[in-house]
């Protein structure tokens, strides 16, 4: 007799196990725990073989009697279908392990010695948010331009074109990846060239006119937040290093007797370790600061913790309490304002890149020039930092050049 919905459900186990069968070979077998799975009986080659077909009810009657059909075609046909089963889930291992999102993860691991931990993050976050959650799982060498760049079409919908250029970028270096490693035959992100909307140039909003300056130093002297993020913003000016640089700064890479920050290469920009010759002005910030977060290993702690430092967007957000816009100013906008005014003032292009920490093209001049000129650097981070000490003051601005003018 055929099993019924009603027969399955009021079916106990007891008096050992028991099997309820509906014919062909399909069976209902009771287990002491309660659970109640489908089998399928048969006989292959002579022997008497069975394959599991799922548990009810999570397999109905009907999805198990379609299971059954489709095993007991293939014993007809001459296959055992225990080893199409075990051929099925090795080549879905095996889709698996080229699969996008595992090569990807493949990649990045042998990219982590040679990467900054945020560049790291940066491409992990962006896979994972927009790639591979369409592609992820798919196998690589089965993935086209089009699918990516329906992808990438979603990411310039929501207006984030850079990010666009960037996921295919990432997309591009995996598909390089799997290529040298025989896992991909091309890159279909090479035939995308011209698809995307090209990225808008990002300009860092600064004050370069030397009354506002005066009046935002002003403002951060005021200011009556967190008062490590105070401090932070009272010395971006003097240094004016990056924003990541700022606020990942150590205490072990400043030495204040020697009035010198040094920065390691693996957290600057461009891999390369960079000097920062402090003025009186920031010794005297760096020494109030250290009264407060000398426990901590960075000299700007977060809030929260003194394991990590101050948020990417931490001294943005104080710059909009202060009433400063994003068009307005910006923490990265502090650079800016030192290139302005140091150029309009007459000192030498040469130092206030080098101080910028910009890239230079000759590689053999760069090396030389990492500890290069810098008693003269040293001579313009004190001027500059008396200059901005003028402009705070509100008192007429006498810039003297001296003899590292052009």
């Amino acid at each position: 007799m055929k099993l019924t919905a009603r027969t399955i459900t009021s079916a106990k186990y007891f008096d050992g196990k028991r099997k309820l069968f509906d014919g062909g070979g399909l069976y209902l077998e009771l287990m002491p725990s309660g659970s109640k799975l489908w089998r399928y009986a048969y006989r292959f080659h002579g022997k008497q073989s069975r394959i599991s077909l799922g548990a009810w009810p999570e397999v109905s009657l009907q999805e198990a009697r379609e299971k059954h059909r489709v095993a007991h075609k293939l014993v007809n046909d001459g296959v055992n279908p225990s080893q199409a089963r075990k051929t099925q889930q090795n080549q879905a291992q095996q889709a698996q392990s080229n699969s996008l999102k595992s090569i990807a993860s493949e990649w990045m691991s042998k990219q982590a010695n040679r990467w900054k931990p945020i560049t790291c993050e940066g491409k992990q976050a962006r896979l994972e948010r927009h790639a591979f959650p369409i592609l992820g799982n798919r196998p690589i060498n089965e993935i086209s331009a089009r699918q990516i760049l329906d992808v990438l079409r979603k990411i310039e919908a929501a207006g984030s074109f850079e990010t666009a250029h960037r996921v295919k970028q990432a997309l591009s270096q995996i598909f390089r990846y799997a290529i040298a490693t025989d896992r991909a035959e091309y890159d279909p992100t090479a035939s995308l060239a011209g698809a995307l909307t090209p990225p808008k140039t990002i300009h860092h909003a600064a004050i370069t006119e030397e009354k506002a300056i005066g009046g935002l130093l002003r403002a951060i002297d005021d200011y009556d937040g967190y008062i490590v993020v105070k401090w932070a913003l009272q010395l971006a000016p003097f240094v004016f290093v990056r924003p990541g640089e700022l606020r990942h700064a150590e205490w072990s890479e400043i030495d204040t007797e020697a009035a010198m920050w040094r920065i390691p290469a693996d957290k600057m920009k461009m891999n390369r370790p960079h000097m920062i010759p402090l003025s009186q002005q920031a010794i005297a910030i760096l020494e109030e600061v250290r009264q407060l977060t000398s426990k901590s290993r960075y000299v700007f702690h977060s809030i929260r913790t003194i394991t990590r430092p101050i948020s990417e967007n931490t001294t943005n957000a104080a710059l909009r309490r202060m009433g400063y816009t994003k068009d307005q100013m910006t923490t990265h906008g502090f650079r800016s304002m030192a290139s302005t005014r140091l150029h309009e003032l007459g000192w030498r292009s040469d130092l206030i890149e080098m101080q910028l920490s910009h890239a230079e093209r000759n590689e053999v001049k760069s090396a030389y020039n990492y500890a290069e000129y810098v008693d003269d650097r040293r001579k313009m981070m004190q001027a500059w930092a008396d200059y901005l000490d003028g402009l705070k003051a509100g008192g007429e601005i006498i810039a003297i050049k001296g003899h590292l003018a052009q």
